[in-house]
């Protein structure tokens, strides 16, 4: 066999590689097995199958054209949302209740403070997640209550959402349909909040069974602006409230893209010059592991409704 036989024998095996390699990459219908799968989606007949698909291929298409954008400073990505509208996301997975007169409206933040991250400091427990329930106000409160277990007791617990989301309705919550973090604290200044193990998590709104606790709070701060919110990281994980309406399919990177009308809670846990780091309660497999990183300053209305728990 000659040079020039082996030559195009080379070319033929390279192009045939390349066929086979597209062949087997996904398609978009593929895709959504493949994320029936993954996330082990059932629907109740095949037309919510077929509306499921519709959405979720709608999604894929807006995900592939935000990243093809080389300008972009963070990616979004397939995960359990997928095949979601906005308004349905909203409505099961955004529950902060934000008053008017509680929202500051401050947005300078010209302070340096240098890299914090509680995540590796020992004061923030595994990424939670609160189902279809808008019990994130809860998720909120718990981070904040476990951040102050670990840096202001020397001991790291994890505490029960559900007894706030069970509990606390006369503090103002209400369950699975919107909460606020600064009602979850009176709530625990007054009654207390037990482990998680000993009140678990059920994503739904149930009696109370539990209305007291041994873990107690003299109060709360309200935290009034950006700078005073860079200073508050530096001590312990902060409770905010952000805009998170356009968070469903972030997946890595510093995002940016959110105006600031406050309808979820999540736990400030770190800082840097060029972004907040935020835990979210939506699983591991949303974002970076759960977390997802804010660009510096008011972003996603970041500053305007914050506040932690005193010992």
């Amino acid at each position: 066999m000659n040079a020039k036989t082996i030559a195009v024998l080379l070319a033929l095996a390279g192009a045939l590689s390349v066929m086979l390699t597209q062949v087997q990459q996904e398609t978009p219908l593929t895709q959504f097995a493949s994320w029936k799968a993954k996330f082990n989606m059932k629907f109740e007949s095949a037309f919510e199958e077929a509306y499921r698909e519709k959405i979720f291929l709608e999604n894929v298409a807006k995900i592939n054209t935000h990243n093809a954008n080389e300008h972009k400073t963070y990616e979004l990505g397939i995960n359990q949302f997928t095949a979601l509208t906005t308004e349905e996301f909203a409505q099961q997975y955004l529950g902060t209740i934000v008053p008017t007169q509680n929202v500051v409206q401050d947005s300078a933040d010209d302070i340096t403070v240098g890299d914090v991250d509680w995540t590796t400091q020992g004061a923030v427990t595994g990424v939670k997640n609160q189902g279809s329930c808008g019990s994130c106000w809860a998720f909120s409160a718990t981070g904040g209550l476990e951040g102050l277990s670990k840096i202001g007791f020397g001991s790291l617990q994890s505490f029960s959402e559900q007894q706030l989301v069970d509990c606390s309705g006369s503090y103002g919550n209400m369950a699975c349909n919107g909460g606020l973090m600064d009602n979850a604290f009176k709530y625990v200044k007054d009654h207390g909040i037990v482990h998680e193990d000993e009140y678990p998590y059920k994503g739904v709104k149930q009696a109370c069974a539990k209305n007291a606790g041994d873990f107690k709070i003299s109060g709360y701060t309200d935290v009034t602006n950006c700078n005073t919110l860079a200073t508050a990281i530096t001590g312990r994980p902060v409770s905010v409230a952000v805009d998170a309406t356009n968070w469903s399919a972030y997946k890595t990177g510093v995002f940016n893209n959110c105006a600031t009308k406050l309808n979820h809670g999540v736990l400030l846990v770190g800082v840097t010059d060029q972004y907040w780091r935020v835990k979210n309660s939506w699983a591991a497999s949303w974002g970076e592991s759960g977390y997802i990183r804010l660009a510096r300053g008011n972003t996603c209305g970041i500053c305007n409704a914050a506040s932690y728990p005193n010992k």
